[in-house]
């Protein structure tokens, strides 16, 4: 009889402790020999915040670089930018164009090549490095993530010598992964959820 009692208490109890639990964000980790770079994945992005997640997992980018540093533009990285495209993309993604997301510094987008879709190459991401943001991007590129700690390292990754394609010179080597936040932690480093 007494086990009979115990059981509802106990559901009763860790449905409380669920309840009160904070919402947690994710955010995605880039480790670099720079230094560390946080940013908030967006919800209103899911295809582009679901493929982050997806390849993070399984350490895409582990083996990649930053590949593209322009000051004062972005710092971009996670697949191969050739003349003939992203042809080493695992696959594109269709635009998840937002009027409420905009190019703003720190700011992270999906690459793309000039494909008459506007896909998103599913491995190839940047972050604007331009303090007055990139509006000339919004509603051509997706942004689906905002810096949230790490802009002096995106500022030391864009401001490394580099050869005529804009690759630096020394490889910046990628370590991505996801962790979760909760939204007092995010505002911790300024960031409001909204």
């Amino acid at each position: 009889m007494r086990r009979l009692l115990l059981a509802p208490l106990l559901a009763v109890v860790l449905f409380a402790t669920a309840a009160t639990a904070p919402k947690t964000y994710d955010v995605g980790r880039i480790e670099t020999r720079l230094g560390e770079i946080l940013f908030v994945l967006f919800d209103q992005t899911p295809h582009h915040k679901e493929s982050f997640l997806k390849l993070a997992s399984t350490h895409y980018w582990d083996s990649l670089t930053f590949n593209r540093v322009i000051k004062n533009f972005v710092a971009q990285g996670g697949c191969p930018d050739t003349p003939e495209g992203f042809s080493g993309s695992p696959y594109l993604l269709a635009p998840e164009f937002n009027d409420s997301l905009k190019h703003v510094y720190g700011a992270v987008g999906a690459g793309r090549d000039n494909n008459p879709g506007q896909l998103s190459a599913g491995c190839q991401f940047y972050i604007v490095a331009n303090k007055d943001g990139l509006p000339k991007l919004d509603n051509h590129y997706t942004v689906y993530g905002q810096v949230v700690k790490g802009m002096e390292v995106v500022e030391a990754i864009v401001s490394q010598p580099k050869d005529s394609t804009n690759k630096p010179y020394m490889a910046i080597p990628l370590h991505i992964d996801v962790v979760t936040m909760t939204a007092d932690q995010l505002k911790g480093y300024g960031y409001i959820v909204k």
